[in-house]
C-alpha cells in the first residue's frame, strides 16, 4: 500500500509530514510506502498582513483539500489549530496523533528582562490580547512568516527588532531550536493563565470520507485521548464562532476520568478577558457548555463589538 502525503513546504510542516510518515511505516512495516507531495497555500503566499485581515484559518488548508478532492494525495497533514471547525463536504479527520506541548513560548534575547518589553511580535489576536494584558504599554507588532523568520526578528535592527516574539512551544521543540540557537532564550508559559490556541500542539490527518483503506491504516497512529480533548476545544470554538479574527483560547485535559476545559474570550487590546473552566464526559457537550458560559459572562458583547469593526 502506498500513501501520498500532502503538506505545506515550511520546515515545520515538512517535519510534521515526515513524522506522520515515520509513524505509519513503523506501525505497518514493509507493507506500506509513503510519498510526500508539497503544496504552497494562500497563507504561505500572503505574509505582509495578519490572518485576521485575509480570511482566517482555511488559508493554510484549501490547496491541500483540493488535492485530496482531486485524488492527487491520499492524506493531508495539518497543524490542527490551522483548520476551520467545519470541514469541506467529503472530508474527515482520519486520525489525530498524540499531542505535543500545548504551551506558548516567549522568545527573547538571553539575559534581557521581560517585565516591560517595548516591542512584542505576534500575528495572533489571542496572543496580542494576552500580551497587552501582561504588558499594557508594549507595542505589539503583527509579524508573520515561518518559525525561523519570526525568531530572527529578535536580532534585527531598528523598528524590525522585537524584544519578545511569541510562538507555539511545539514548533520550537520540533525544530530543536533550544539546542541550536544559544542566542535566544525560550520561556514556556503556564497554560492555566496564558491559555493556548484551540488544538495547539496537535496534528490532524485529513482524508476523504469513505476512503476506508486509508482510514483503517490511519487508526494505528490515532490517539483517542488527544482526540477527545481537541474535540471539546473545537466544539467551544464553534460555539463562539471563533476563527483567527477573534481573540479566544481553549485547552482541554483529562482529569480523573473526565475532561476539563478551560477557555477564554478577550478584547484585542487586553482590556477585558472572561475565563471559564468546566468538567464533563462528552467532548461536544462540554465545548458547547463552555462557549455558552463565556458568551453569557460578557464574551458575547466583546465579540459583537469586535465584529462591528
Amino acid at each position: 500500500m502506498k500513501i501520498r502525503i500532502g503538506t505545506r513546504g515550511s520546515a515545520l510542516a515538512l517535519w510534521q509530514a515526515d513524522y506522520v510518515a515515520d509513524r505509519l511505516r513503523a506501525a505497518h512495516g514493509d507493507g506500506l510506502e509513503t510519498e510526500r507531495i508539497i503544496y504552497k497555500t494562500t497563507g504561505d503566499n500572503i505574509l505582509d498582513r495578519p490572518l485576521s485581515e485575509i480570511g482566517g484559518k482555511g488559508l493554510f488548508t484549501k490547496e491541500l483539500e483540493v488535492g485530496l478532492a482531486e485524488g492527487a494525495i491520499d492524506i493531508a497533514v495539518h497543524s490542527l489549530k490551522d483548520m476551520p471547525t467545519v470541514l469541506p463536504p467529503g472530508m474527515v479527520l482520519g486520525a489525530i496523533p498524540v499531542r505535543a506541548d500545548v504551551r506558548d513560548c516567549l522568545l527573547t534575547r538571553p539575559g534581557e528582562p521581560i517585565d516591560a518589553p517595548k516591542r512584542v511580535g505576534t500575528a495572533s489576536l489571542r496572543r496580542q490580547c494576552l500580551a497587552f494584558e501582561r504588558w499594557p504599554e508594549a507595542h505589539v507588532e503583527p509579524i508573520r512568516g515561518n518559525v525561523q523568520t519570526r525568531m530572527g526578528r529578535l536580532h534585527e535592527v531598528g523598528d524590525r527588532r522585537m524584544d519578545v516574539v511569541i510562538l507555539a512551544m511545539a514548533g520550537v521543540l520540533r525544530m530543536k531550536f533550544p539546542e541550536t540557537h544559544p542566542n535566544v532564550a525560550f520561556l514556556p508559559l503556564n497554560p492555566e493563565n496564558w491559555i493556548p490556541a484551540v488544538s495547539q500542539g496537535a496534528l490532524a490527518i485529513e482524508c476523504r470520507e469513505g476512503d476506508s483503506a486509508i482510514i483503517d491504516a490511519l487508526q494505528a497512529i490515532h490517539h483517542p485521548e488527544t482526540a477527545a480533548c481537541v474535540t471539546a476545544e473545537r466544539a467551544f470554538l464553534r460555539g463562539v464562532e471563533g476563527d483567527c479574527r477573534v481573540p479566544v483560547g481553549g485547552y482541554a485535559t483529562h482529569d480523573r476520568g473526565n475532561l476539563r476545559l478551560r477557555a477564554f474570550v478577550g478584547a484585542p487590546d487586553g482590556s477585558k478577558r472572561v475565563v471559564h473552566t468546566a468538567f464533563g464526559a462528552d467532548p461536544e457537550a462540554l465545548g458547547a457548555e463552555v462557549a455558552q458560559a463565556l458568551l453569557d459572562a460578557g464574551g458575547g458583547d466583546i465579540l459583537a463589538r469586535l465584529r462591528l469593526h
